[in-house]
């Protein structure tokens, strides 16, 4: 009876206690988010100004009046549908080279055991710790005895090569969680190992795909080292090098406020792309394949 009285007593106590700590967890999201969101609203409100007014004393957080002439200003400044339609051949061709060989590769390594594999893997591993800085002049100096420094072709290719380390190794992890019986179920039906591969494995898998191929767009869309070394005509040039003319000349001011204006437009896909496809990036960074 005792025991009963003390639990009823302190069971409003409990619940107090756990709406505090629950209100404190959300003060600090809702701090720390306000402290990554300040950037992306002083670009909108850069964007929204005119130069002059950028770096008046003391700020304007807001713009009055706002100039959104500044977005079609800054559309039309550069041949930017130009740029567009580069940026968009290099991420579709990209995302599929990185989507299909990563995936091989992965399902290799899951699947199949030879001598050297785990050492193989391991070594694949380790090129994730390798600055990307430390390859760039030998890689620059292949595909330009190749003869195809100033084409598309050096970044585009590179993806048929399974370069990327972190997406082998994500699907990787998704295919070892797959019970093998799948394999073993196909193989007696009669189905060869593409079969097996392809109307199997890959529809178990659409979580893990699917953040690959966020993650994949968000890189090919946001590179602006690769083209700027490799693109020399300016017509091949993509959205990211394009920017780089707002910065201006020797004797020209940067136009920030286009800078910003575009900077907006260029990452609209990328956050749209997140928002609407949460639930399975999330999904396939978190889950074990396996389903109950």
């Amino acid at each position: 009876m005792s025991h009963s009285r003390t639990a009823g007593l302190s069971s409003p106590q409990a619940r107090w206690s756990k709406r505090v700590n629950r209100t404190l967890i959300y003060v600090i999201i809702t701090l720390l988010a306000a402290v990554i969101l300040v950037p992306f609203f002083w670009m909108i409100s850069t964007a929204l100004k005119p130069n002059a007014d950028i770096f008046a004393w003391p700020p304007q957080f807001l713009p009055d009046p706002p100039q959104w002439s500044n977005f079609a200003e800054a559309w039309t400044a550069r041949p930017f549908h130009i740029y567009l339609t580069n940026t968009v051949f290099i991420v579709v061709l990209g995302l599929i080279a990185e989507l299909v060989s990563a995936t091989l590769v992965a399902y290799g390594f899951a699947r199949f055991r030879f001598p050297g594999s785990s050492f193989i893997f391991l070594v694949l591993l380790a090129t994730m710790m390798l600055p990307f800085h430390v390859t760039l002049i030998p890689t620059f100096l292949i595909w330009q005895k190749l003869g195809l420094v100033g084409e598309f072709d050096p970044l585009v290719l590179r993806a048929w090569t399974a370069w990327g380390p972190f997406y082998i190794f994500l699907l990787r992890q998704f295919f070892l969680t797959l019970p093998r019986e799948l394999d073993d179920a196909a193989e007696i039906d009669g189905a060869n190992f593409f079969q097996t591969f392809y109307y199997i494995m890959l529809p178990q898998i659409k979580p893990a795909l699917l953040a690959v191929a966020i993650f994949a767009f968000r890189g090919y869309w946001n590179d602006f080292l690769g083209p700027l070394i490799y693109l020399s005509d300016m017509d091949r040039y993509t959205l990211n090098v394009g920017m780089y003319f707002f910065m201006g000349g020797i004797n020209e001011a940067p136009q920030w406020n286009y800078l910003m204006a575009m900077s907006t437009l260029v990452a609209l896909p990328v956050i749209v792309l997140f928002f609407a496809a949460q639930r399975y990036f999330i999904e396939g960074i978190t889950f074990t394949g396996i389903k109950d």
